[in-house]
């Protein structure tokens, strides 16, 4: 009976995500892709091609994950559910989220306050370091 209460209290979003760390990196990367307001072709490609070089994913494979976080996105309070799936992850693989973020924030040639906000809020909440993040985005602003 605990178990049963406990699955509808947690939902299937939060399972799904905790379970699916890429699908909360997807998620992440649509949002902020249009977190100034609009998600320009540049930036869908940025995500894509994060995506499908970070994971080795197919087109359809791509193109499936990217419908799914929109549909997460949007549903979405808050960046915990997202985040929290992250941090377990080794710091590798953190950095290479925060990498991949300034990836996306570049695509169109700005920094949108908003985006570095974003990317700031991210990397502190899966726990990379203020120097990680802005070593990163000078790579990326120099790509």
């Amino acid at each position: 009976m605990f178990e049963a209460l406990s699955r509808i209290f947690s939902g299937p979003q939060v399972e799904t995500l905790s379970h699916q760390p890429r699908l909360a990196v997807a998620a992440l990367l649509v949002h902020l892709a249009a977190v100034d307001g609009t998600m320009g072709e540049e930036e869908r490609r940025a995500v894509r091609g994060a995506l499908q070089d970070h994971y080795g994913l197919a087109e359809p494979d791509v193109e499936k994950l990217m419908r799914e976080a929109l549909k997460h996105d949007a549903e979405a309070v808050d960046f915990y559910k997202f985040t929290s799936a992250l941090t377990q992850l080794d710091e590798e693989e953190r950095v290479e989220i925060v990498r991949m973020m300034w990836q996306v924030v570049f695509a169109d040639g700005r920094n949108h306050e908003l985006e570095d906000n974003m990317v700031w809020r991210i990397a502190e909440l899966i726990g990379v370091s203020a120097r990680q993040r802005t070593v990163l985005r000078n790579q990326m602003a120099r790509a």
